[in-house]
């Protein structure tokens, strides 16, 4: 039997509010006591909807966010310093305005993404996780990471992805001198120009083969209610001695398959 109107009414009077994102101010707690007030937000059981906490009175403060291990999501009013979400594990963080020098140097997992831009070294020493840049970044972005992912909408400085072991870097504009110096089985994308390449290192069209991996990259990226980045302008950059491996493997498709002269120099582009 149906309840009558006034007692479904009442029922939803008593139903408990919303739940409301967790608040702290960086103006009224140190580094340690924010990390700490953190940590004792409670997880979400909910693996697709994590537990909210809101940051405000950001003003650029330097070492915030730090070696964060906590699976929430964590929303920055306002600009940070140095060394933000430095060493950062699980942690969602999404920050509005821009930050300094180092942020995510050494991110294992988690998020990361700043409307802003980004000082030298974004990213640098990134083992895993995605750190998104949606204005610009300085130099060196990406330095020496061993894994994980940066995107960077804009441009980046000179010598980005130096040094980089493994990890893939996409960037959205141009870039500045050296890029690409002493990576190795690291993946960088770029739709604009670099200033100069590193010794050893060009350009190609992107593949079908690079595509697929590029096209999950920028769907993890981004969230559902973003406008995606398209992926056709881009152009992979590698060391030459890995790309001369990928020729050779195509002759050897090519004479297998006895592909023509003109389909074989389209899967080379």
């Amino acid at each position: 039997m149906a309840k009558p109107a006034q007692e479904s009414a009442a029922a939803e009077e008593n139903l408990p509010p919303a739940s409301t994102p967790h608040q702290f101010s960086l103006r009224d707690l140190t580094g340690r006591e924010l990390h700490d007030a953190i940590r004792s937000v409670p997880v979400s059981q909910d693996d697709e909807a994590l537990t909210e906490v809101k940051l405000t009175g950001a003003a650029g403060q330097a070492n915030q966010l730090m070696n964060l291990d906590h699976p929430v999501r964590i929303e920055v009013e306002g600009s940070l310093g140095d060394y933000a979400c430095a060493l950062n594990s699980q942690s969602d963080i999404r920050i509005s305005g821009a930050v300094g020098h180092g942020v995510a140097e050494g991110m294992v997992s988690g998020k990361v993404r700043v409307r802003g831009n980004a000082g030298v070294g974004g990213g640098a020493a990134m083992a895993g996780g995605t750190l998104a840049i949606y204005g610009s970044a300085g130099d060196r972005c990406g330095a020496g990471m061993c894994g994980g992912g940066i995107f960077v909408r804009g441009d980046v400085g000179d010598e980005a992805g130096v040094g980089a072991l493994r990890g893939t870097i996409v960037i959205g504009g141009d870039s500045g001198k050296n890029l690409g110096d002493a990576m190795s089985n690291a993946t960088v994308f770029i739709r604009g120009r670099a200033s100069s390449l590193a010794q050893g290192v060009r350009t190609r069209r992107v593949g079908s083969a690079s595509k697929r991996p590029l096209c999950r990259f920028l769907g993890h990226v981004f969230a559902r209610e973003e406008e995606e980045e398209e992926e056709e302008d881009l152009r992979l950059v590698q060391e030459e001695d890995l790309l001369l491996v990928q020729e050779e493997d195509l002759l050897v498709q090519a004479e297998d398959k006895e592909w023509s002269p003109e389909k074989l120099k389209m899967a080379k582009k």
